[in-house]
């Protein structure tokens, strides 16, 4: 005989006593069956519940073949009484999270008609996927949309109709139903068939933040948060504010403008080194005229820098030109040219003895090393 699902009876119901009815060896520990249960299976895109049953922590909640299995870490004794406890921080973050998922999902399909044909619920973030695209720039408006909702403090109804009313009905579903049909309407908003659990009145939503939405195959994926979430999302971007003000010795409202100064300044220095590198390059090539082959290393220096000076010398040495620069952390950046050579075996060899990756032309190949300047040394006095 199935479980009595008190989840459905009572959303809130935190603490419950039951008789187990099975307890079978699983692939995590124990699955565990019981008279009645208010433990939420995983389904409808929503994740189950975890907590405590007696002695033994709920690690997993699934249905199979119309029963409630618990997978527990300990055995429960057949026919014995057990007290039961929802982790009601998780149960209550999740219905936060699908219930703002709802009015997301529902206030989309009325505003552009396109429907939520792939939805995720996250540790941290909610993924929804739409079949059509909604505009980034539009996001702000929706969301003050969502959350004037959610102020308005809607009651929710679950539905159970027949047959007959269910035809007459314009509900969201990802398929055709027929038969025992749950429905959860936020009315005004939306009327979604849904086996999931809700929170009572919208105000305990609190509030939707909707982070981004990218295009995904013919539509696009919105990624949100709820409830809690948005308190510690929102906690963590200031604090992160604050770190940036602290550096930047501006007030936290003016961190923008003070990054924007900073970016500019940082365009203008980064200009005069690419001129003052430019000159060195050159006058380094000059100084290597004919040299035959030439290595180099430097220090700190960028991937585009070290490309630059390889190019400049291997135009003048009449050789092969290869530069090395140390990242500082065990490694070495290189550009290796020689004007109409075919550098690739020999780059190859290169990348197996000295534990390297890269690539680029025949006369031209960049790429990094896991060597010391010692080993890259001797690796080239091989082949001279």
């Amino acid at each position: 005989m199935a479980a009595e699902k008190l989840y459905y009876k009572d959303v809130y119901q935190r603490k419950f006593h039951a008789k187990v009815v099975q307890c079978r060896p699983g692939k995590k520990g124990y699955e565990v069956a019981l008279d009645q249960t208010a433990f939420y299976p995983e389904g409808g895109g929503q994740p189950y519940d975890t907590g405590t049953l007696g002695k033994a922590k709920v690690l997993e909640v699934h249905s199979k073949d119309g029963e409630v299995w618990h997978d527990t870490d300990c055995p429960l004794e057949v026919g014995s009484q057990v007290e039961g406890n929802i982790d009601w921080d998780r149960r209550f973050d999740l219905m936060q999270q699908h219930s703002g998922e709802h009015l997301v999902s529902g206030l989309i399909h009325e505003k552009y008609g396109y429907d939520n044909v792939g939805f995720h619920m996250g540790t941290d973030r909610i993924t929804i996927d739409f079949n059509g695209i909604v505009p980034e720039e539009d996001l702000p408006k929706l969301e003050e949309k969502i959350n004037e909702v959610i102020w308005e403090n809607i009651q929710t109804r679950v539905l159970y109709p027949t047959e007959e009313e269910l035809k007459q009905l314009c509900y969201r579903s990802k398929k055709e139903l027929s038969g025992w049909v749950r429905l959860v309407e936020f009315p005004g908003t939306d009327l979604c068939a849904c086996c999931g659990l809700h929170v009572t009145y919208t105000g305990e939503i609190g509030m939707v933040k909707l982070l981004s939405v990218q295009k995904f195959r013919e539509g696009v994926r919105m990624e949100m948060i709820s409830g809690k979430r948005v308190l510690d999302y929102l906690n963590e971007i200031s604090e992160q504010n604050h770190q940036i003000s602290v550096q930047l010795s501006a007030k936290p409202g003016e961190t923008a403008a003070a990054v924007r100064r900073l970016a500019e300044e940082n365009f203008r220095l980064r200009g005069r080194v690419m001129d003052m590198e430019a000159e060195a390059f050159e006058q380094e090539a000059r100084r290597r005229l004919a040299a035959g082959d030439v290595l180099l290393f430097e220090k700190g220096m960028e991937a585009d820098s070290v490309r630059r000076l390889a190019t400049a010398v291997m135009e003048t040495c009449q050789g092969r030109c290869a530069v090395y620069s140390d990242s500082g952390d065990g490694s070495f950046k290189y550009a290796i040219g020689e004007k109409g050579g075919d550098l690739r075996e020999l780059v190859r060899q290169m990348n197996q003895a000295l534990n390297g990756r890269g690539g680029g032309k025949p006369f031209f190949v960049q790429g990094n090393v896991k060597a010391s300047r010692n080993e890259i040394e001797e690796f080239w006095r091989q082949r001279k």
